[in-house]
């Protein structure tokens, strides 16, 4: 791997302003998931390197809290502009920790710099309110404050914009964080801490601490100095952490899983439907929380949307990320290989047809060929579960009350898309599908302005656009009395 910065590829954790290895010695290997090879090491904190992380934090906090929210934001700007500086290395950073193709990666660059500077922008738009007078001789109103230390897990499907969606959040509200990345892609948040720091960011206001995924995050649930904690991942994991996080009564905020229907209504033109599925189910190879992990399809033009489906898959380009003409890259790690098998194994086991996805073509052992199952049923776990693979399952559908009935049979309900011209059927289904976010006629649905998240079991809160800062904010309120030059008279009520 070449960076035109070397600087920029870090192999320590950053606390309060200084890289720092772990006290024992201990590392965790990362390696490039195209072809296995060791990229570098990390350090494993100890715990009470991880205190003293967080006893930097708290007092980074105490100071940054109290910087101007105009100099928060031109900070945060600045940390902006060294990230499209150095678009090209963190694209390259992307493609080998993670595996997805450089387009893609870069793409990821300028989503996740776009964050900060929205973020930057909301730092100044940050008000309390003056409440109606409902107590004679007082003035009411509120106060919004930043809630404290913050703790960020983040997943190694996107290793940057995850990070910067949560960070810069918090750090426009006045918060310190506390980042702990994916130990499969750490280099990248590494890296935004090198470009934080050049950025001027204060020393102990931006964290990245590497270590046990489940020792540090069990420390950081129960630790109280850390008043919030946001996490992105599996929505197994995300329970485990809501409920050692109740302990300290934290704020928190959960981007879990997803299991997207993608619904072709008969009146669609089949060519621009299959292109659009495709690209909804293969993005970022499939490990993805809002590829399209069941699409629908109308009886009716279940057999032309097919034919027009698998040959578009079989033009499809599997190989390592840095390869120009891929479209799919390796899977994070052998481990998603093997799931993906499983599911696709249950599948013909319970009566599904394989299509395309002759897995002997695969160029590497990370690597997991498109694949196209029809005749699926709800009995089958790729129906029921998040695939996180590129494996396009398809059912069909004859109206829309069976349709709506399947797309909400799951336990998730981050994302949906509708492909269809019938306005009348668009409001339907935005208003009776069980899902945080609807995309109609359209794959791209993610950008700064969006709140992101999910209802059921695919989490709490909301990330990105106006709403995304309020999740590290609170909620003050007072009442001043003594205005009418008379004591205030206690509530008749006695509260």
């Amino acid at each position: 791997m070449k960076l035109e910065d070397p600087r920029l590829f870090r192999h320590f954790a950053w606390i309060n302003g200084e890289w720092c290895h772990s006290e024992s010695g201990a590392e965790w290997p990362v390696h490039n998931p195209a072809d296995n090879s060791l990229l570098g090491y990390i350090p494993l904190l100890e715990p009470a390197q991880i205190d003293r992380a967080v006893d930097a934090a708290e007092q980074a906090f105490a100071r940054w809290r109290q910087v101007r929210a105009d100099r928060r934001a031109a900070l945060l700007m600045a940390w902006y502009q060294q990230l499209l500086a150095h678009r090209d290395d963190l694209a390259t950073l992307l493609v080998y920790e993670q595996g997805k193709p450089r387009r893609e990666a870069e793409g990821e660059v300028d989503y996740a710099a776009g964050f900060i500077r929205w973020f930057a922008e909301e730092a100044v738009r940050i008000n309390g309110e003056t409440l109606a007078v409902h107590i004679d001789g007082t003035l009411p109103g509120t106060l919004k404050e930043p809630v404290g230390v913050c703790a960020l897990i983040t997943p190694w499907n996107f290793p940057l914009a995850m990070i910067t969606r949560k960070a810069a959040a918090a750090l426009a509200a006045g918060c310190s964080v506390l980042v702990k990345p994916a130990n499969e892609t750490p280099f990248s948040a590494l890296a935004l801490a090198e470009l934080a720091e050049r950025a001027g960011l204060p020393s102990g206001v931006f964290n990245v601490i590497t270590g046990d995924p489940q020792a540090v995050c069990a420390q950081l649930c129960e630790e109280p100095r850390v008043r919030a904690l946001s996490f992105t991942g599996s929505t197994r994991v995300g329970k485990l952490l809501l409920a050692q996080c109740a302990g300290s009564v934290k704020r928190v905020s959960l981007e879990l899983g997803g299991n997207a229907p993608f619904v072709v209504a008969p009146d669609v033109n089949i060519d621009e439907a299959a292109a659009a599925a495709i690209d909804a189910r293969f993005q970022t190879s499939g490990q993805d929380c809002l590829a399209a992990n069941r699409i629908m399809v109308h009886q009716q033009i279940h057999e032309a949307f097919i034919e027009a489906f698998t040959a578009r898959l079989r033009a499809l380009k599997v190989g390592p990320g840095d390869s120009p003409d891929s479209d799919i890259g390796p899977l994070i790690h052998r481990q998603a290989v093997d799931k993906a098998q499983a599911l696709v194994d249950d599948a013909l086991s319970r009566g599904a047809r394989l299509i395309h996805g002759d897995q002997r073509q695969a160029p590497g052992d990370n690597y997991f060929m498109p694949t196209l199952l029809i005749g699926v049923t709800p009995a089958m776990r790729v129906w029921q579960e998040e695939s996180f693979a590129p494996i396009a399952a398809v059912a069909a559908w004859q109206h829309d009350d069976q349709a709506i009935a399947l797309a909400n049979a799951s336990e998730y309900g981050l994302a949906a898309y509708l492909w269809t011209h019938d306005q009348r059927r668009v409001w339907r289904y935005i208003r009776e599908l069980e899902y945080g976010m609807v995309a109609v006629n359209s794959v791209k649905m993610t950008g700064v302005t969006v709140p992101f998240g999910g209802i059921k079991q695919s989490g709490l809160g909301r990330e990105g656009g106006r709403t995304g800062i309020d999740e590290y904010l609170t909620t003050r309120y007072f009442c001043l009395g003594g205005l009418s030059g008379e004591p205030t008279q206690p509530s008749v009520t006695g509260e």
